[in-house]
This record gives C-alpha cells, sequence and structure tokens, in this order.
C-alpha cells in the first residue's frame, strides 16, 4: 500500500528490489542498514511530495524516514537507513550553469564529471576529497569535505555560497548570506520560514559565547552543527549549517559552489621515512615552506597499491605501458624489504615556477640535512601522478581486495594540532598495538595532522567487534584531551554519532539537539546522525559476511 501511495506520488522511481535494496543497505563504512524502499526522485517537486507524505504518515508510522544518498562512499554510515533512501544520482545530476568564478550544481553529479566540467573554464573546486573519483556532490557538501588541497584552501564549508533545501514543512526554500536588515525581515515572517530563522538566531544569540568557546581549535572539522559558523552578529548564513550537516536538517536539491583559479606550475617533495618517531618534526619543518598540499600514506598503503598495481595504473591517464614501467623503482622497493615506513607528498604550487623551485630546494635541504632522510623532487607531472594514485586510491584498493576481512573505518579521521603530531602519534600507536592482531594503514593529511587509520577485519569475529567500542573510546578520549577532533573530514554518521560527547559539553549536545529539532521536529530527516545515535545501535549493525 506504500508503495502504491508513492509510486502515485512522483515522477520517479520506487524500487523494492531485493538487489537494490541490498546496494543501499551499504556504504563505504562497516555498516549494514537495509532500508525499506529505494526512491530516485525526479526533481525537487519529487522530494518536496515525499517529504509532504511522509510528515502526513508519521504518526501512523513512526519508523517512516528520508535518508538523501548520493555515490554512498560515505565511510560512516551517513546514507543508510531502515526507512527510504532518496538515491539522486539518477536523475538529479545536472551541472546547471558555470560562470567566471562559480558553478551551480544538483547533488547528484559526480565530482569527477563536475571537475572536468569547470576545467573547461580552468576553475577548481578545490576541497574535493581523496576519493574524487568515485564520490558526488551531495555527500562532499553534506559532510563538509576536505581534502589534499584543503591545507592552504580550507574545507568545503568556504566554498559553499548559496543552496536550495527542502524543509520538513514540505517547501523548497533558497539559503544565502543574510545582512542584518535581510535576517530581520526574513524573521518577521509568519510562516514556517520565519519560525525556523527566529528560532536559530534565538538559540545562537542566548548561547554565542558558549557556542564560539566549542568550536575546535584545528584546521578542519565534520563534528556536530557548525553553530559557531552561522551567525558572526553581522551576517547570518544558513548554508554554513547544512553544509556538514548530513542531510539531517532538510533535502539539499541545488547548490551554488564558489570556485578558484588553479595554479600554473607545482613541484613536489617526496620524503621517505624509516619510522614515524621524527614524523612531527618533519611536518612543522616542511609547513614553514607553505606547501599547497602535504600527505602521507604508510608502508602497507604502498605494499597494496604495489600488490594491484594493474587496477593502480588504470586509475592514471596515459600509456598504460609507460605508466607501468614508471613504478619499477617502487616494485623494487617492495622486492627487496626496502620500503619506507611513511612516505610525505609536500606539492608547492604557484604561477612563477623558479620561485616554487627555489623554494622546494630549500625545503628539501632542510630535511636532508636535519633529519638525514631520503627525499627525491620532482617536477615531471606524470611521474608524481603515480604518488597520488597510491595516496588517493590505496582505501578503495583495500576494500575491493580484503578477502573475508573488511575495511574496519572506525577511528579513521582523527585530527589535532600539528604541532601536538610528535606527542599524538606515539599515543596513538600504542592504543593501536595493544591489539597486536589488528592489521592497519594509515595515510592522510599529514599537514593537517588529520589522519586516516583504517583497520582490516573479520567482523564473524565478536572479540574483533568489541575493538572497535574498546578502541573507539581509548582513541577518542586522546583526541579530545588535545582539544582535536574526532572526525575533521568524514562526519559523524551512524559511527560517531555515540561519541560526540567526547569532544562538546552536554549543554553543547542539547544545542545540537535543539538545532534538529527546530528544523525537523518529527525527526523526518536521517535520523540517528548529529543527535539520537547510540554505541547499541552502532554495534547491532556492523558487517557480518
Amino acid at each position: 500500500m506504500i508503495a502504491d501511495e508513492i509510486k502515485n506520488l512522483i515522477r520517479g522511481d520506487l524500487s523494492l528490489d531485493d538487489s537494490d535494496l541490498k546496494k543501499h543497505s551499504r556504504d563505504a563504512s562497516l555498516l549494514e542498514v537495509r532500508p525499506k524502499a529505494v526512491v530516485y526522485p525526479k526533481d525537487s517537486e519529487d522530494i518536496k511530495k515525499l517529504v509532504g507524505w511522509v510528515s502526513e504518515n508519521k504518526d501512523k508510522d513512526p519508523s517512516l524516514s528520508l535518508t538523501a544518498r548520493s555515490a554512498g562512499s560515505d565511510m560512516s554510515g551517513g546514507p543508510l537507513n531502515e526507512s527510504i533512501i532518496l538515491d539522486v544520482m539518477r536523475y538529479m545530476n545536472k551541472i546547471h550553469e558555470v560562470g567566471s568564478d562559480y558553478a551551480v550544481t544538483d547533488p547528484g553529479v559526480y565530482y569527477r564529471d563536475f571537475e572536468a566540467e569547470v576545467a573547461k573554464k580552468d576553475l577548481l573546486f578545490p576541497s574535493y576529497p581523496a576519493s574524487r573519483n568515485m564520490c558526488a556532490m551531495g555527500g562532499i557538501i553534506a559532510n563538509n569535505a576536505g581534502g589534499e588541497k584543503s591545507l592552504i584552501y580550507g574545507k568545503t564549508e568556504k566554498y559553499v555560497s548559496e543552496m536550495r533545501v527542502v524543509l520538513s514543512d514540505g517547501n523548497e526554500y533558497f539559503f544565502k548570506p543574510l545582512t542584518v536588515r535581510e535576517l530581520e525581515a526574513k524573521k518577521s515572517q509568519q510562516d514556517f520560514e520565519g519560525s525556523v530563522y527566529r528560532s536559530i538566531y534565538d538559540l545562537i544569540e542566548a548561547n554565542y559565547d558558549v557556542i564560539q568557546r566549542s568550536k575546535p581549535d584545528v584546521s578542519k572539522n565534520s563534528a556536530g552543527y557548525y553553530l559557531w559558523n552561522v551567525w558572526d552578529r553581522k551576517t547570518f548564513d544558513l548554508t554554513k549549517l547544512f553544509t556538514g550537516s548530513q542531510g539531517t536538517l532538510g533535502m539539499i536539491t541545488r547548490v551554488k559552489i564558489k570556485l578558484v583559479k588553479p595554479h600554473k606550475n607545482s613541484v613536489v617533495l617526496v620524503v621517505f621515512l624509516k619510522d614515524l618517531e621524527p614524523l612531527g618534526d618533519v611536518v612543522v619543518s616542511t609547513l614553514k615552506y607553505k606547501p599547497t598540499s602535504l600527505e602521507s600514506f604508510d608502508d602497507r598503503s604502498f605494499s597494496i597499491a604495489m600488490k594491484f598495481l594493474p587496477q593502480l595504473v588504470g586509475q592514471l591517464k596515459g600509456n598504460l605501458v609507460s605508466l607501468f614501467f614508471k613504478f619499477i623503482p617502487e616494485m623494487l622497493m617492495v622486492l627487496t624489504g626496502g620500503l619506507p615506513k611513511l612516505v610525505l607528498i609536500a606539492e608547492f604550487s604557484g604561477d612563477d615556477g623558479k620561485v616554487i623551485l627555489e623554494t622546494v630546494r630549500k625545503a628539501d635541504i632542510e630535511i636532508r640535512e636535519k633529519f638525514k632522510l631520503k627525499t627525491r623532487v620532482i617536477t615531471n607531472k606524470s611521474e608524481a601522478d603515480k604518488y597520488w594514485a597510491v595516496r588517493r586510491e590505496s582505501f578503495s584498493l583495500l576494500r575491493k581486495h580484503s578477502g573475508s576481512r573488511h575495511t574496519a573505518p572506525f577511528i579513521d579521521d582523527v585530527i589535532v594540532h600539528p604541532r601536538q603530531l610528535p606527542e599524538f602519534l606515539p599515543r596513538l600507536s600504542t592504543l593501536i598495538e595493544q591489539y597486536p592482531a589488528l592489521t592497519y594503514t594509515i595515510a592522510g593529511h599529514a599537514g593537517d595532522a588529520n589522519f586516516h587509520v583504517i583497520p582490516l577485519m573479520d567482523f564473524k569475529n565478536a572479540a574483533n567487534r568489541k575493538i572497535i567500542s574498546e578502541l573507539s573510546v581509548k582513541v577518542y578520549d586522546l583526541v579530545a584531551e588535545m582539544k582535536g577532533s574526532i572526525t575533521a573530514e568524514h562526519n559523524d554518521g551512524i559511527v560517531r554519532t555515540p561519541y560526540l560527547s567526547k569532544m562538546y559539553s552536554p549543554e553543547i549536545i542539547e544545542l545540537f539537539r535543539k538545532t534538529k529539532e527546530i528544523f525537523d521536529p518529527q525527526n523526518i530527516f536521517n535520523p540517528g546522525k548529529k543527535v539520537g545515535g547510540s554505541e547499541e545501535y552502532l554495534m547491532a549493525h556492523i558487517v557480518t559476511e
């Protein structure tokens, strides 16, 4: 009966097919949550009708809810839900406009397609994540994604300028930064939109100082709702709240994105570390020279990439045979046991190639002389691309070739301040080494002190599932002690929502709850993320096969 009602309501498609439900029960996380139905909305009108229908029927069936999904590459369980999944990839996948420094896009556009289109005008969206070949714009915005260029350019929140969102009353609204006068006009409206503006303004203004103090003192954060970004007493901007909210406050239907001009020249400095002990000091020394990116991957990531080299080479553009031969030195390192414990990739970009090369040479000399480390200065793009391929594709390769074990991203996105790395990394290693059977890779954004720790685990073993709970608490306690964030860019989802109290006070957690209630009083949108999640639910939905 529900299926018939939805089919008659929308122009898009509804699926109850078992294979479709199974596909949408997984993302790139360690979780499995089976939905009751998958809807492919044709446009925002379909979404408005679905929101209205769920709202009208919520009293009869409290389990009804809607969760938006784009490419399904999320690592936190963000697009997983037991009710109705709205997959925007089939129809809501248009780039509507590319201007002189902006683009207007649907949420269901693959980033790779978006990148290619804006590149035609020599433009770039710089906060793309490492999963650039498989992720979509909706997830990038919902998670407030960051990546290898965030060190200089910042995260997605800096580049969202306007958006259209369907709210819980079933209407679509336009959001952008407002002046004080424009804010007062919105607050005076006697409708749902006016109520939202009044309530959020009152919530933030009444708790202004405590909200500002609660903002994590790190370069990147995707945990909680960004209440500190909305109102600086000059500009009121709800796009800052929707960005990173993981679809829990409304359904984003269209977004205007700011773009930048990419630099013309780049030089890469590769640093090979025999152990992790000097990493913190090497990062601090490298940052003095202002790299555009400072990324890393460990020996296990390197080994995986070499093991599945044909697939890795296939991700690169160019002659496959020529590209294959470029990896011969790296293959020999694996065969001879000469693998570094960690590889740092520092990219320096600018418009003056000579100035950039001079800067890199100075950094290279300091790193070699001060730390006695092996380095390489790379000016050839195709040579540099092979290192970037290992960094960007190692997790994807790990997922596809893990056999009976699963990638288990649950402590995968911690961040502290770079100056804390010399203390943080040894303590993090000590915690992980309490579980000697745990095999894991480390990669990440070393310049931001943001690391992705991805264990491989067999979830049929109950003892392994227990590790997730124990190690999460230990690692997040360490991060909280150092005033960091438990998620720099992957967001909360099902995996981290239960642990937000490690980062935020009970007062802030209550403000998050009230924020959700203001926008979504019936809990229609993506329940159990940001607020209302539990460790019991997390543990009950870990994939077992």
